[in-house]
């Protein structure tokens, strides 16, 4: 199992605007983990963005996680790869990619959480935890008494995700999440350097808060 720093803010990319510039923006204002997510672009295309995606963490000492494509992921030499629970299993992903590289997994139930981890996943992403409207969903909210459900269950760090924002992000690590992962609060807003940074501090002083009370 590798090691994340946490609390952990990932930001995840939007189809809306340049992924690459969306990156600079959220690493300046804090950013620990990037994931490249964008449906309809070409591999060829993602590799690129992929390759200057990781030089720009790299240089921000963060992590670059690429969502769905681990053949993207092993191209670009990118630090990481994001797997759905309809893409190539993590155990399989484990024996390909390579040794030092960061698997994780989205999971919405207990039972993909345990599965992802004794298939050896370095986290996973749960959620959804809000109602939103970033990505189509299955089913409602798992809000966030599941988190620490889950995170009671887990050794790996629980990544939150799923309409989470400068009013509830707090709430998200008081109930056991090791990170956030957030669409809209970062790329959508007016600032996103700005965002990210108040991101980053609300959950930076709620992690503290869970450790030594008050």
């Amino acid at each position: 199992m590798k090691e994340l720093r946490t609390p952990l803010l990932c930001y995840v990319t939007h189809d809306e605007a340049s992924p690459v510039d969306q990156a600079k923006a959220a690493l300046e204002g804090g950013a620990d983990m990037i994931q490249l997510r964008h449906k309809s672009a070409s591999g060829s295309l993602l590799s690129a963005w992929a390759r200057e995606m990781q030089n720009l963490c790299s240089r921000h000492h963060a992590t670059l996680i690429v969502n769905d494509r681990l053949d993207i992921a092993m191209v670009s030499c990118s630090t990481g790869v994001h797997l759905g629970q309809e893409d190539i299993p993590v155990d399989e992903a484990q024996r390909i990619f390579q040794p030092d590289g960061i698997i994780g997994c989205s999971c919405d139930t207990l039972d993909e959480a345990r599965r992802a981890e004794r298939a050896g996943a370095d986290y996973i992403g749960l959620g959804h935890i809000f109602p939103t409207g970033s990505k189509q969903k299955n089913g409602p909210p798992l809000g966030t008494s599941y988190i620490g459900k889950v995170k009671h269950e887990l050794h790996i760090p629980v990544i939150a995700i799923g309409g989470i924002t400068l009013d509830n992000a707090r709430e998200v690590i008081l109930a056991g999440a090791d990170g956030i992962a957030v669409i809209s609060a970062i790329g959508m807003a007016p600032d996103p350097v700005k965002a990210t940074a108040e991101l980053k501090k609300i959950i930076q002083e709620a992690a503290r808060e869970k450790r030594y009370g008050g």
